[in-house]
């Protein structure tokens, strides 16, 4: 159940700041406005300020006294962000993992274990199959979510 503080960061964090939020994410570094602004095809550098701005207020990025870049300073798991996990300066949905687990031994079983055609084989085959294109319809599922 998300908490109250979780709730209000839902509805504060939305649209563009969203957006900002997550390249902060993604990219794992401090940056400048002007990164920002190019980075998201926005129409001027004051638009992405006024976002930075805002995850300023928001306890989510803090300005540099050096040089004047933006920088992360806290994840949150609210909303589409729950369901990704980050792996250095990548983000993967959960599901990636789980699809990736069940593909593999998926093959392995159909590359070693399978021999002949039982109704036992074509049972576990068609499960098989079945569980590992729900995990990758849910992985992609997901990761058309992500803002950009």
């Amino acid at each position: 159940m998300p908490t109250e503080d979780e709730k209000k960061l839902e509805f504060e964090l939305r649209g563009k700041a969203w957006k900002v939020y997550w390249l902060l994410l993604k990219r794992g570094c401090s940056m400048s406005v002007r990164e920002v602004q190019r980075a998201l095809n926005f129409s001027s550098p004051s638009v992405a300020q006024h976002h930075l701005e805002h995850l300023c207020e928001l306890g989510l990025v803090k300005k540099q006294s050096a040089g004047g870049n933006y920088l992360l300073t806290s994840e949150v798991k609210i909303g589409v962000l729950r369901h990704f996990v980050k792996l250095g300066r990548l983000l993967f949905p959960r599901y990636f993992f789980y699809a990736i687990f069940s593909s593999t031994f998926y093959i392995a079983y159909l590359a070693t274990m399978m021999q002949s055609l039982t109704r036992e084989n074509l049972f576990i085959s068609v499960f098989g199959a079945l569980v590992s294109a729900i995990f990758w319809y849910e992985a992609l599922r997901v990761w058309r979510l992500k803002p950009y």
